[in-house]
């Protein structure tokens, strides 16, 4: 499974950016394609996260700002980030597992990573 992630790049505080991934190779056992991101200095954070049959999870703090979609045909996960903030900063990473709906809180059996992208947030 392989796993490219785009859409990265420098913002202003309020703006908006749309991160996309693709998923391609062997993906018939994935089903939950996710989001996570790493600021400088600190522990990758999950974000959000999709099932193909479109069940959610959210990070709490992000939820409202953060909106995650996918389309399913194209192998395509995306999020649409809102109202950014400086702390936004991080790289931004990609991830598909085989965790179905309502699986959220149960370990993947298979865990793909992409290559991040880079998300800046400054005046």
């Amino acid at each position: 499974v392989q796993l490219q992630a785009s859409g990265g790049g420098l913002v202003q505080p309020g703006g908006s950016l749309r991160l996309s991934c693709v998923a391609s190779g062997s993906i018939s056992h994935i089903n939950a394609m996710s989001w996570y991101r790493q600021a400088p200095g600190k522990q990758r954070e999950f974000i959000a996260a999709i099932t193909s049959g479109g069940s959610t999870n959210y990070r709490g703090s992000l939820r409202g700002r953060f909106t995650i979609s996918r389309d399913n045909a194209k192998n395509t996960v995306y999020l649409q980030m809102n109202s950014l903030k400086p702390e936004d900063t991080a790289v931004y990473y990609c991830n598909a597992d085989d965790r179905g709906d309502h699986e959220w809180t149960r370990a993947p059996k298979y865990d793909y990573w992409g290559q991040g992208t880079l998300v800046t947030v400054s005046s």
